[in-house]
């Protein structure tokens, strides 16, 4: 961005994240049906940690570009790194926005975090033992020959309760230990571990039980469907496209993920385009369009008159119903804005996958100024390790020909693409728990709106990355580190982003919690909960 016009108009840019969205669309999915037990619902989170045997493990990765400063990456290198780590070490690719080590506020992988107060792992096998007579019964059909619980009931444990075992067992550790027995194939130990599981986790409950709910719900269905059978063995309830709408306006107005997307976006746009009579935006992922309202409205008022917009909306056919109908939806309700603010104004849509984006469908014209927007959808398009045809480098490359002003990519910062299946648990698990505490702290626990918004518009996402496989595991996040790599790889530059664009983020983020921070650095706008970063927004050329 031109330095000199970070100081042009400053009600301009203002006024871009001070505009309220009236109808909000992350791309969400259907509801699951998911277990809401309570037997012990005061003591979901509060346990004593409890050790695990520790297990050889294959580790595979692409690449991520170590960080310095404030950001950190723990990445392995790709190839083959044989470790040896209990199921509950720090594990993945997570980022922080310092250094965890020192730092009061980690709750998410630091080395000190998968200490455990208890090393002998026959003790978890006593309890579990105790859990399974007391919840089965003493003639359970289940075969000890097959399970690593055989043995007798310890004495020491036969007199507790249920709920005074399960205070002892770390719900983390469980929900790791069953994902490794699924990736062992050890199913009777993973079917016993879902049972105790069962009992813990609570929609309602503390972050870490709602996460459980979502994740056992994805082992699940690892467990018993595979490929195209997954979903249907979901139980899957589609709601009507009203209160799917309500539903995503909830979490848009509880966490600040889409706000920093939109309004980081269009503060930058705003500026590529300062200068510019004719513009035409490409967004990758349409959905109601609400993200240009507010920018049509302040390009309306600008010096000189406002400049002629052309927005082309792309959107999978499957955002019908959560839109309430097609994207002539969407160019209605815009071309009614831009009237509304004497701005010339024309939509086209293009009701296509971003993997079936061909130039021709782009309809780009000489003389018009262009800018292309990706917020969060890039992972949705398969690479390299998914399909020969490696969607993702090719339609960055198919943008890169259209010689773009600006093109602004925002995604979430999570390694879940090519890790194997127990890392990307792991590496999930850490993500989505910071999630869920940040939602935790907009909305009480018994919120019916923020538990339907939870089981509507996060849930599918965490089964997916759990359950799924090959083309069939569409939710597939990479590091910033990597996406720069490729971006450049395609022949992009990076742009500097101006302060407007920080102050635009900072100035949503003083409607939420002190615990969302946000950090320049490397090109990029990291925002983060607590010290670990959920999203970066970046500019290239």
């Amino acid at each position: 961005m031109q330095t000199s016009q970070e100081h042009q108009s400053s009600s301009g840019f203002h006024s871009l994240y001070h505009q309220p969205i009236k109808q909000v669309e992350p791309y969400c999915y259907s509801s699951y049906q998911i277990l809401n037990n309570n037997m012990c619902p005061d003591n979901g989170s509060q346990a004593t940690h409890v050790s695990f045997q520790s297990y050889n493990e294959q580790y595979f990765t692409l690449d991520s570009s170590p960080a310095t400063g404030c950001v950190a990456y723990d990445t392995p290198s790709a190839g083959s790194i044989s470790s040896n780590i209990t199921p509950f070490s720090p594990q993945g690719s997570q980022s922080y926005l310092s250094d965890p080590r020192h730092s009061s506020d980690n709750t998410y992988g630091s080395p000190d975090s998968g200490s455990s107060g208890v090393d002998d792992g026959s003790e978890l096998k006593h309890m579990l033992r105790v859990l399974e007579f007391q919840l089965l019964g003493p003639e359970s059909d289940v075969d000890d020959s097959c399970c690593s619980f055989k043995g007798a009931v310890d004495q020491a444990y036969s007199s507790m309760s249920s709920c005074q075992v399960m205070e002892k067992l770390d719900m983390k550790q469980l929900l790791i230990s069953c994902a490794a027995a699924l990736s062992d194939e050890d199913f009777p130990t993973a079917k016993r571990l879902m049972e105790v599981l069962e009992s813990m986790v609570s929609v309602s409950g503390e972050p870490i039980q709602r996460l459980g709910a979502y994740m056992l719900e994805g082992l699940r269905a690892r467990l018993y469907a595979s490929g195209s059978l997954i979903y249907n063995k979901l139980k899957c309830k589609e709601p009507t496209s009203s209160e799917l709408m309500s539903y995503m306006h909830v979490l848009y107005q509880i966490c600040p993920y889409y706000k920093f997307a939109y309004n980081s976006a269009n503060v930058v746009i705003w500026e590529a385009m300062a200068n510019e009579s004719r513009i035409h935006i490409i967004d990758f992922q349409i959905a109601q369009g609400s993200q240009w309202v507010s920018l049509i409205e302040v390009l309306g008022k600008r010096p000189g008159g406002p400049p002629y917009i052309r927005v082309t909306g792309v959107d999978d056919p499957q955002s019908i119903h959560a839109r309430g109908g097609g994207l002539d939806l969407v160019g209605q309700r815009l071309s009614k804005v831009a009237a509304s603010c004497g701005v010339p104004f024309e939509f086209h849509g293009a009701a296509i996958s971003g993997c079936e984006v061909e130039v021709e469908n782009l309809r780009v014209r000489h003389g018009e100024a262009l800018a292309v927007n990706f917020p969060y959808v890039l992972h949705h398009m398969p690479d390299e390790s998914v399909t020969t045809r490696n969607h993702r480098d090719r339609l960055l490359r198919l943008v890169k020909s259209l010689s773009a002003k600006v093109v602004v990519l925002v995604e979430q910062e999570s390694n879940t693409n090519t890790a194997p299946f127990l890392p990307r648990f792991k590496e999930t698990f850490d993500y989505y728990s910071a999630m869920f505490e940040s939602i935790d702290a907009a909305r009480p626990r018994d919120d019916k709106q923020r538990i339907s918004a939870e089981q509507q518009c996060v849930a599918r996402d965490i089964v997916n990355m759990i359950a799924c496989e090959g083309e069939e595991r569409v939710e597939r996040h990479e590091l910033f580190g990597k996406w720069r790599s490729r971006l450049m790889m395609a022949g992009f530059t990076p742009c500097p982003l101006s302060s407007s664009v920080s102050i635009a983020v900072r100035e949503v983020l003083k409607d939420y919690s002190k615990n969302y921070r946000v950090v320049e650095r490397d090109g990029a706008l990291h925002l983060g909960w607590k010290n670990r970063v959920m999203s970066t927004s970046s500019a290239w050329r």
